[in-house]
């Protein structure tokens, strides 16, 4: 009968609409909650066969809440550094276990990225999911694996060893006094030998240059620039280490690490063709040939580059009628620091810094996407799971194949606009109350059917 199709019609409006209600309400509520995608609901019209010769038969509606996925929502600061915000395509991949995880614990996708270490140092959102992310080797690659969850790991920014870094690069800007006397020791001077060479303290050098390097563990050597002058415009150079701190390997000996001549112009630049002292020594590590370090210090191999100008560089060794002296030296290098902090910087990459200023790339956060994104399946907590309906999944970092870009100390606040949802709950409200009359009218009307049999 029309007039009972009528009052179904009336319930399923009432039931599509407080269903709406309730999508409503979680867009309402969630307002403030970082990352959430705001719903929409859709409502069908739902048709029964009809009998055009007669009358009409209602079907009712239904509506259908779908979480809209692909909306941006406002990037808002942040003073943590592990907050982390997606601008663009893409999701964070978390997992409900720091450790000890299995394929009973599986893996979920989120734009909440309001992540701070948990007791451990493990990266946990305010959900208690654990960012993934792709571990950094020491030389600095990263197996990034585009279909291979296994190859993530949970983002651990806490119990990170400290380092020290060697120096590597050694400048010089000095002036050897060109109307220096020749020493008496000049015609007998032999680098190779320990009663006339500098390193031994044998002869006593015209001008010495001591200047402290970092070894491979961030300890302090001295190592000496000694001079002698031969003649005009050309001296003698030993460059050594206090005896006893390697072992040494002939040519060399009492220390030394480089020997041989430095040649300057008639204009007092440094003449890098007719110069013999190397631009670069090697102290290696013991067993390694040449000279090398102490077995006791347990140090690894060292090669240090020299920059000590030339005629067309400023700077540098220079061979000019004034005192002998010192101008400026530069060393890299840096001695044993512990862990001070830990930044994410817009490519995804998680950088140790430490206390001696050192910084080292420990993790890079990869972001997933999907065939299609409107497939996922909401979780508890503000996460989503794969659905039959997702497509493929693809696992990249920041900027590259389609994927957006990571902001730390920055939030994704949610996409839920209050106005449009207070509207739509004023029409929703309409509606419900509208299908509501809809079944009071049709009660009215069968009960004047029944009527007619009194």
């Amino acid at each position: 009968m029309s007039i009972n199709s009528a009052m179904l019609a009336g319930a399923a409006g009432m039931r599509a609409n407080a269903s709406a209600l309730a999508a409503l309400s979680d867009n309402i509520a969630n307002v403030n909650t970082v990352g959430y995608k705001r719903l929409r609901n859709d409502f069908t019209a739902l048709l029964t066969s009809q009998n055009r010769a007669t009358t009409y038969s209602a079907g009712g509606v239904m509506s259908q809440s779908s979480a809209l996925m692909n909306e941006q929502g406002s990037t808002i600061a942040s003073s943590v550094a592990t907050h982390l915000a997606v601008s663009g395509n893409g999701m964070f991949i978390v997992r409900g276990a720091a450790e000890g995880a299995n394929a009973r614990d599986p893996y979920f996708y989120t734009r909440a990225g309001q992540f701070t270490p948990d007791a451990n140092g493990y990266l946990q959102n305010a959900a208690g999911y654990y960012l993934l992310g792709w571990p950094v080797g020491s030389d600095g690659t990263v197996n990034a694996n585009p279909t291979d969850l296994n190859a993530l790991e949970t983002v651990r920014v806490s119990g990170i060893a400290g380092g020290a870094e060697a120096t590597s690069r050694l400048s010089l800007s000095a002036n050897l006094q060109s109307s220096q006397a020749v020493s008496p020791a000049a015609a007998t001077y032999d680098a190779t030998d320990t009663a006339n060479n500098m390193a031994s303290g044998a002869v006593t050098p015209d001008f010495q240059i001591p200047i402290q390097v970092y070894d491979s563990q961030g300890g302090l050597h001295t190592v000496n620039f000694s001079f002698l002058k031969q003649g005009p415009n050309t001296w003698s150079a030993e460059v050594h280490l206090p005896p006893g701190q390697v072992v040494d390997a002939a040519p060399f000996t009492d220390g030394q690490l480089a020997t041989g001549t430095v040649s300057f112009t008639p204009f007092g630049q440094l003449d890098i063709a007719n110069s013999t002292l190397p631009l670069s020594f090697t102290i290696g590590a013991t067993g390694a040939g040449g000279s090398e370090w102490d077995p006791a210090l347990g140090l690894a191999t060292q090669t240090i580059a020299l920059d000590l100008g030339g005629s067309s560089a400023a700077g540098g060794l220079t061979n000019y009628d004034s005192a002998s002296s010192l101008g400026t030296s530069q060393i890299n290098g840096t001695p044993f620091g512990s862990l001070a902090s830990v930044e994410v910087d817009d490519d995804g990459f998680v950088t140790a810094i430490f206390t001696n200023g050192l910084t080292r790339a420990i993790y890079q956060i990869p972001l997933a996407t999907f065939g299609n994104t409107d497939g996922l399946l909401a979780e508890h907590g503000g996460i989503y799971r794969l659905g039959p309906d997702t497509g493929a999944l693809s696992i990249r970092g920041t900027g590259s194949g389609g994927v957006g870009s990571i902001k730390s100390r920055a939030l994704e606040s949610s996409t839920v606009d209050l106005a449009e949802e207070f509207s739509n709950l004023i029409m929703t409200q309409r509606a419900y109350s509208a299908s509501s009359k809809i079944i009071t009218t049709a009660d009215e009307m069968l009960d004047e059917l029944i009527r007619l049999k009194r």
